[in-house]
């Protein structure tokens, strides 16, 4: 699910295709469809096990790496697709990485197969986050949330998108964006760490965690912004909940204005502290995956606090002190709603509020889990679609396995034939899985009695043994790399400065200290804009581009600027401090000098 250095300079520079989008004579399905309004015909063709009286038909298939999906108060299906260096660098479809899929037979089948956004040609790399709000088909594309105006009576948007939210993090181990949006209109956006546990040295033997942690002053939480606003900048002040390590499902309830998200655990406790972990088999039973209510304000833990499920309780980390038994302070942190088997990886998640199920699945919440890497040498979990029953805000008894067979024979990364990885509930009732291996759509439906399906299945239980050995030892589908957590990674300090200045140049570039509004001009990535020049070419259109050279510009401004509009002012339109604006210089500096070019 992660890009490479060389892959994160590409996508960084997002230009949008500026071809106007053509709508498509083709009418949609009645709007407001009943909820409990028949489902149309299931060819039950996708292979995978369900409960009984429930039907998968696959939808669609080959639609490229299919992360999030939405659906449309007409059927329309969207799809936000993605493609990076997990998937082995295939080629991306040369479409738009945004999917618009439709039935307009009533086969239970898409016949319309339509793409827009973005394309890698024109710098996109896709994206996760996908929903829909008054009208707007919102999608995350590299470091943006975009905004497009949906017409009655088309499948694509008819105008060009909108900038909603600008600037998101995009390096280190988890670049991509989920978001949901309440009914009121907020949006609430997964802005995940960049490393696995704030390490000094990321994934790396006994190497002690940050004190403190200052990646979250920019990473592991949600966001919150407005969906109504455009041209909104991340900053820090956005920050609405902290602690969550990566938040890739969100389930939100339109009438008990309750949002619930999923936490990814961290991974490697054993690898990385088999001193304080000291069990192997523990590395497959720790820590839980999670479901957490949000709050505003809340603290969920990480990277200080792990889930530990045969303690039902939060356990401080070996980074920070911990011994596997000790809370410490995380017995002030907010634990989990419910949580679940060690590194399924929870990737998307939907509360049911439909009739169509039966009324055991309705108001619960739907896991879409791509599945484990990290339990190796055991086997490996997940891969599936499990339903947890709730109570209120608490989980109401045990998961339950809903969807399975999605992997096919071999249950690991590089082998499974499909990931299932978000969730979608159609006005009629039927739940959208996708698949971001092969890009396959199901829809699943129910076609069985009143009563209910019967027998379930239930999740294993969290605390369960691994099992026999069975597999190979596994790396991080990411890759390890010690230095995934600094944002200035890769890059060459000017003579006579020290890497702690770049990275204070870096805040200062982007707002987070001193107040500079440099990223309005040249970009969030340094790339240029209509406004302002590209910084990471070597190429200068005021003095010769020398550490001093730069900072005597950004002190001094540039009132009469030679080949854009905008004049720059002074010390980046703030009171930067002499020490802000030789850190801001070192970092300009270093954008250009990067370390692999020496």
């Amino acid at each position: 699910m992660h890009t490479n250095r060389s892959q994160h300079r590409f996508i960084r520079r997002t230009v949008l295709a500026a071809a106007a989008f053509c709508s498509l004579a083709l009418a949609l399905p009645a709007v407001g469809v009943a909820a409990d309004a028949a489902p149309g015909k299931c060819a039950d063709d996708s292979g995978l096990t369900l409960p009984s009286g429930f039907c998968a038909s696959l939808f669609a298939d080959g639609v490229g790496h299919a992360r999030h999906l939405v659906v449309a108060e007409g059927g329309v299906v969207y799809v936000n697709t993605w493609s990076g260096r997990y998937y082995g660098n295939d080629t991306p479809h040369a479409g738009g990485f945004l999917v618009a899929l439709q039935d307009t037979t009533g086969s239970g089948k898409a016949n319309v197969n339509e793409r827009f956004g973005a394309t890698v040609q024109s710098g996109g790399a896709g994206g996760t986050g996908i929903a829909i709000y008054k009208g707007w088909l919102y999608a995350e594309l590299n470091d943006k949330i975009l905004k497009y105006q949906l017409k009655k009576g088309t499948v694509l948007p008819g105008e060009a998108s909108q900038v909603v939210v600008s600037g998101l993090p995009l390096g280190g181990d988890h670049p991509m964006h989920p978001f949901a949006i309440d009914a009121n209109g907020d949006l609430y956006i997964d802005v995940a760490t960049a490393t696995n546990s704030c390490q000094e040295k990321n994934r790396t033997l006994k190497s002690p965690g940050i004190q403190p942690c200052t990646e979250l002053e920019t990473r592991g939480g949600i966001w919150r912004y407005d969906a109504k606003k455009v041209n909104q900048a991340f900053s820090p002040a956005g920050r609405y909940a902290t602690g969550i390590r990566n938040a890739e499902g969100f389930g939100v309830d339109a009438i008990g204005h309750r949002i619930f998200v999923t936490q990814h655990g961290r991974d490697q406790l054993h690898t990385n502290w088999p001193d304080v972990i000291k069990n192997e088999d523990q590395e497959a039973t720790l820590p839980s995956e999670e479901v957490l209510l949000l709050k505003q304000g809340g603290d969920y833990g990480w990277p200080m606090c792990y889930h530990d499920p045969f303690q039902q309780a939060l356990v401080l980390a070996p980074e920070y002190g911990g011994d596997g038994k000790t809370a410490g302070v995380c017995a002030l942190k907010t634990g989990p709603t419910a949580y679940f088997p060690a590194h399924w990886a929870p990737n998307g998640m939907v509360l049911y509020d439909q009739k169509q199920f039966p009324a055991h699945y309705q108001q619960g919440l739907f896991i879409a889990f791509h599945g484990s890497w990290n339990r190796a040498p055991y086997a490996q979990g997940g891969y599936n679609v499990v339903y947890q029953a709730l109570s209120g805000d608490k989980a109401s008894g045990k998961c339950e396995i809903f969807a399975d067979g999605f992997a096919g024979a071999d249950k690991s990364p590089g082998k499974a034939a499909h990931r299932p990885s978000g969730l979608a509930v159609g006005p009629d009732g039927a739940l959208y899985v996708s698949d971001d291996v092969a890009g396959r759509i199901y829809r699943i439906v129910y076609r069985g009695g009143a009563d209910g399906p019967g027998a379930t299945v239930p999740c294993p239980s969290a605390t369960d043994s691994p099992g026999p050995i069975g597999g190979a030892q596994a790396r991080p589908p990411e890759g390890t790399h010690p230095d995934a957590g600094s944002a200035t990674a890769g890059l060459t300090a000017p003579p006579g400065t020290t890497p702690a200045q770049v990275a204070l140049g870096d805040r200062v570039y982007h707002g987070q200290v001193g107040g500079a509004t440099c990223t309005g001009c040249h970009g969030s990535d340094a790339k240029g804009s209509p406004l302002g020049p590209d910084l990471t070419t070597n190429k200068w259109l005021w003095g010769n581009g020398s550490y001093a050279g730069i900072a005597a510009t950004i002190a001094g401004g540039v009132a009469q600027p030679k080949n854009f509009r905008s004049p720059m002012p002074a010390m980046g339109g703030a009171q930067l401090s002499s020490d802000q604006v030789m850190a801001a210089a070192a970092y300009i500096w270093a954008l250009n000098h990067p370390a692999a070019s020496h």
